[in-house]
């Protein structure tokens, strides 16, 4: 490893009982490969539950194809716990073959010597000319193709018509001041026990990825970036904005904090306690198994311009035997097929990452009843994509404090980000 990746492992601070979490989370290393089969582990976080079934489908017709290999697919947790039990495998040489995971972690990984780039199988494949070309970014860090996109989304706002009908509310908001504007008219005592039972937003409380994920949208649609220039800077004026927006919402009462860590969780949006809630459309899958709940889609409302942020997940080939790593390749063309994307399209809501995937009459069919997909689909034209550089995990990790401390009311927006990019500047030694 090189100087930097012994600092980083130093800063990871990554203990034995770390190591030991892993095995009793049921994360073993690589298995034996035994009677001719070579044994592949692939560790993700696919959430909700029913996406987890679609993907188990697919990794089983996988090895029902290839009886010469086995695929174990493990669920080891939602981004904030999967993240200490991942750096603690590679340090434990204890990794899986495949890592299902957020682009951005790509440069921690390269930094830590535990991935191997793909560049080649990649430029062999006859499937990778049918893959979405916007998505070649997730792939590349410094001059190397890292990992494939396992699927791709992006953030909209789910909305409760029904709450908007009883509330008078007849057009959707397309930008901040409408928005405001409607999240306070949602927000209503409807028994008259003088308590507040709807209220018109769920805000994302907590420091962690998923709540820097769903911000974003606001803080470039404010006009904000994370770069100016070579130099990452989150104190700027759309970012203020943004913050100030979320902050408002809080301080007029129409919005309610979801619990700490648990913003992607739809139980008070299901219940009508919350008319509008920040979340992708993975979350189809679960909404379609639900008749008795109405729901629609909107695109997030524009400050000063339309963003969005694009999500979805890459599979990482892992360090491993060259045996596995072949094995390994076989399975990631399986995922980028026509076959795999469609079906897990159709099954999760997730857009497909194959062209011709979105093409097939099965996709299309599923598009027609499914209108909020279009939703996602167009507002694509508008999505942004986090950086994938090493920084990025100190990034996320000042800008999820500031969001914390200003929707706890501790902090102004602007001293947040004051204090989030002072802590930045120490920590990339800007």
């Amino acid at each position: 490893m090189t100087c930097h990746t012994n600092r980083l492992v130093a800063k990871i601070g990554i203990s034995i009982a770390l190591i030991l979490l892993i095995i009793t989370a049921g994360c073993t290393p690589t298995q034996l490969d035994t009677g001719g089969v070579t044994h592949l582990t692939l560790w993700h976080g696919i959430n909700p539950p029913p996406n987890r079934d679609v993907f188990q489908k697919l990794v089983t017709k996988f090895n029902q194809q290839h009886p010469a290999i086995e695929i174990e697919s493990i669920y080891v947790g939602q981004a904030d716990r999967q993240l200490p039990k991942i750096l603690a495998s590679v340090v434990g040489d204890a990794k899986p073959d495949l890592l299902w995971y957020g682009s951005m972690l790509t440069g921690q990984l390269v930094e830590l010597e535990a991935i191997v780039p793909i560049e080649n199988q990649w430029n062999r494949s006859i499937i990778s000319k049918d893959i979405d070309p916007a998505l070649l970014g997730s792939m590349q860090y410094e001059n190397h193709l890292w990992s494939i996109p396992f699927g791709t989304n992006n953030v909209g706002i789910f909305y409760r018509p029904s709450l908007f009908k009883a509330a008078g509310i007849e057009q959707i908001p397309t930008n901040w001041t409408e928005f405001k504007s409607i999240a306070k008219q949602l927000t209503r005592d409807t028994n008259g026990d003088g308590k507040i039972d709807n209220y018109g937003m769920l805000l994302p409380l907590g420091q962690g990825e998923w709540t820097v994920f769903t911000w974003l949208p606001f803080m470039w649609g404010g006009g904000g970036e994370l770069k100016a220039g070579m130099a990452t800077n989150i104190n700027n004026p759309g970012a203020i904005a943004a913050l100030q927006l979320w902050q408002d919402l809080i301080t007029d009462g129409s919005a309610i904090l979801s619990s700490p860590e648990r913003g992607y969780e739809l139980d008070n949006f299901l219940a009508g306690k919350a008319a509008m809630q920040l979340t992708g459309p993975w979350t189809l899958g679960q909404l379609a198994g639900m008749n008795q709940t109405d729901y629609a889609v909107m695109p997030i409302p524009a400050g000063t311009r339309s963003a969005t942020v694009v999500g979805g997940e890459n599979l990482f080939m892992m360090k491993s035997p060259p045996t596995h790593q072949q094995a390994a390749w076989e399975f990631m063309e399986y995922v980028l097929s026509e076959e795999f994307q469609t079906e897990w399209a159709v099954g999760t809501g997730y857009l497909p990452i194959n062209l011709k995937a979105r093409d097939r009459p099965a996709y299309r069919d599923y598009v027609n009843k499914t209108p909020a997909i279009q939703v996602f689909l167009d507002q694509a034209k508008s999505g942004r994509t986090r950086p994938i550089d090493l920084g990025y995990s100190q990034i996320s990790e000042n800008i999820g404090r500031a969001i914390e401390s200003v929707l706890l009311n501790k902090k102004s927006p602007k001293s947040a980000l004051k204090t989030a990019q002072e802590r930045l500047n120490l920590s990339l030694n800007q």
